[in-house]
């Protein structure tokens, strides 16, 4: 189902990347929630912090949401991606738990 909204999860996700806050990404995530950054899987909190740091709120990443579709439990994310680390569209699709996130997929 194409929309334009977030899932509560996701949104608190986005927000956090946006404003440079590592922890209140990490606090989007389950206990044993994970990254899955094109095949190189990140999971449990200091793995996602230790990536992030690297490759995503570490190099002052932002997302412009521009298309959501929701599909079941997995929230799929299209943005424009910017900041200091990789430039240009990319897809993000979330696998959400109740109110938080287990996976968060890079997917393109």
């Amino acid at each position: 189902m194409a929309t334009t909204e977030l899932h509560p999860a996701v949104q608190r996700a986005v927000d956090a990347a946006n404003s440079g806050v590592t922890d209140d990404f990490l606090d989007s995530f389950t206990a044993d929630g994970a990254v899955d950054d094109w095949g190189r899987v990140f999971a449990g909190r200091e793995a996602i912090r230790g990536w992030s740091d690297k490759e995503f709120i570490g190099v002052d990443v932002s997302l412009d949401v521009t298309a959501v579709h929701r599909s079941g439990d997995t929230v799929t994310v299209t943005a424009t991606v910017g900041g200091n680390g990789f430039n240009g569209p990319s897809d993000f699709a979330f696998t959400v738990a109740g109110d938080r996130i287990s996976l968060m997929r890079i997917t393109g």
